[in-house]
């Protein structure tokens, strides 16, 4: 989630304190495992410890809603949970950018980017700093991933539900790696994707991770009924689908104050999204395929496709779809599983998304 602030309307300060304090247990303890292996192991966890501080928790905080919202009192083994997820997002961001051979996140060096300016410091040639960098960045992808599956099986709950527990993590796992495959052969063909596939994409590699598997999880350990799982889970895909294209349209036309990152950044990479697949089919696709995914993209340029974007439609569909998908997700909640509290705190968090859009 980068472009779009929700943890502001899901709240929760208490539980994302309580998800702090178990990853600062997990990482103290992998640290003291890591330094009894070598020095070098040490420092590789130390980088993936800065690779996941600082987020906004937003999978944490929605484990612990969905947790709280259904009655469940452990919140020990619920922090345990919920910081699984954010580990999970650890490794899948430190995984894209070791994809997007990107050395910074954010401003700062990234795992990859720490370990190559370490490298070009001791005086090895460019190409080896970037192996040395790649390489680092895998190894702690990896480390996060295998991680994640850790807490969860450490959680202390009946055997059938920490099964299910690793399940719902797993099916998120191969869910985002199969969404992430079709991601990069997008970006590789020449023809813009039609929408139905971006949509496809967009459930794989965001909805599934960032919001079904979460409320399920938290559903599932809370002892929540079925029906109440099941209505979670689909306001997660739906939800999850709705957030991917409003998080595209603030990529392109919010301000980068707001966004955190550079107002034509997607643009200038060519992304594959609602927005370009709409205007591919409309008359006025040419003026943009030109400048569209040029390394030298100007301000000039990016605010030209912006301007095509708002005169063929797009943004406007973009809007409109992302609406649509929000009003299916809420529709879920509608089952008799869902508390009122839960569903309201559930609804704040897709009005606020959506209410972004029309202040950019």
């Amino acid at each position: 989630m980068n472009s779009l602030n929700i943890d502001q309307a899901l709240n929760g300060k208490a539980d994302v304190g309580l998800v702090e304090d178990e990853l600062q247990r997990f990482f103290s303890e992998s640290k003291l495992r890591a330094v009894a292996v070598n020095a070098a192991y040490l420092g590789l966890w130390e980088a993936l410890e800065r690779a996941a501080a600082g987020g906004k928790r937003s999978r944490p905080r929605l484990v612990m809603l969905a947790y709280r919202g259904l009655g469940g009192t452990d919140f020990a083994s619920a922090a345990q949970l919920a910081a699984s997820y954010e580990l999970l997002h650890t490794a899948l961001l430190i995984h894209d950018d070791v994809i997007d051979r990107d050395f910074m996140r954010r401003g700062i060096p990234n795992v990859s980017g720490h370990y190559r300016s370490r490298a070009l410091r001791s005086g090895a040639p460019a190409r080896a700093a970037d192996h040395a960098g790649v390489s680092a960045g895998v190894l702690a992808g990896d480390l996060a991933l295998s991680s994640a599956y850790r807490l969860v099986g450490a959680i202390e709950s009946p055997a059938a539900v920490r099964q299910r527990l690793n399940n719902i993590l797993d099916d998120a796992i191969f869910s985002s790696i199969g969404g992430e495959v079709l991601d990069i052969e997008f970006s590789r063909a020449p023809q813009m994707p039609a929408l139905q596939d971006i949509i496809k994409t967009a459930h794989q590699k965001t909805s599934v991770y960032s919001f079904e598997a979460p409320l399920q999880a938290g559903a599932v350990l809370a002892g929540a009924p079925e029906q109440a799982v099941t209505a979670l889970t689909s306001f997660g895909r739906y939800a999850g689908i709705a957030y991917q294209i409003a998080d595209d349209v603030m990529g392109v036309f919010g301000k980068e104050s707001r966004t955190g990152k550079a107002s034509w950044g997607d643009l200038r990479e060519g992304k594959r999204t609602v927005l370009l697949s709409y205007a591919a089919t409309r008359p006025g696709w040419n003026r943009i395929a030109e400048l569209l995914g040029s390394p030298d993209m100007s301000a000039a340029d990016a605010e030209s496709i912006r301007a095509e974007l708002v005169s063929c439609g797009a943004k406007n569909y973009a809007i409109e779809l992302a609406t649509g998908n929000a009003q299916l997700a809420v529709m879920h909640l509608e089952s008799d599983g869902v508390p009122q509290s839960l569903r309201q705190s559930l609804e704040r968090m897709l009005f606020a998304v959506i209410q972004d859009l029309g202040s950019p």
